[in-house]
């Protein structure tokens, strides 16, 4: 059994569908917390509803970075996190946490990379009239989305596609994909 802390940005969808496996025992984890760089989240709500306590901060009360970070890790270390799970974190991880949490901080990105990193995934490929996107579960390092590849799914799109469809079909995959590859990597 791994304790994980979810980081989450927004309204937590993926979040909750780790809770949700963790729940019904397909998940060989314990949530121990969610850390939430934006106060007012819908995310933070999800977590209180689940008894899971939550590490909420705003990034511009702190001098840098490494400020936050450090804070951060500290609650990491005192609740003796194993793992931490990027759901929909809007932040680049600092070298803080990437050096405590080494080959241990996973990451999902709704495209398939390398195309698409950052923000607004699914509105660049959009944009770029692709005929196939998806989902990326990757190992964190200190670049954005470009650590190694643990498991790709794709979906393809259809010509009257709209980012609220193309958004549906990404979530529904994240939803099974994730929880399963993170069970796949804890049994290790």
């Amino acid at each position: 059994m791994k304790n994980i802390a979810i980081f989450a940005s927004g309204s937590g969808t993926n979040f909750q569908a780790i809770v949700d496996t963790v729940k019904a025992g397909k998940l060989s984890a314990v949530v121990k917390l969610l850390v939430c760089d934006r106060p007012g989240a819908y995310s933070i709500e999800r977590a209180i509803k689940e008894c899971i306590p939550t590490f909420v901060f705003s990034a511009k009360e702190y001098a840098n970075k490494e400020a936050y970070e450090t804070e951060i890790l500290q609650e990491l270390k005192k609740l003796e996190v194993d793992y931490i799970v990027l759901a929909g974190y809007m932040r680049l991880i600092g070298p803080t946490l990437l050096k405590s949490y080494e080959g241990r901080t996973i990451n999902i990105h709704p495209s398939l990379l390398p195309s698409f990193p950052g923000k607004d995934a699914i509105g660049q490929a959009l944009k770029a009239n692709v005929k196939e996107s998806g989902v990326t579960i990757h190992f964190v390092d200190e670049g954005m989305d470009t650590g190694p590849i643990i498991a790709q799914q794709s979906v393809l799109l259809s010509e009257e596609e709209t980012i609220e469809s193309l958004q549906a079909k990404i979530h529904e995959i994240e939803h099974e994909l994730y929880p399963r590859i993170l069970q796949e990597i804890f049994k290790k």
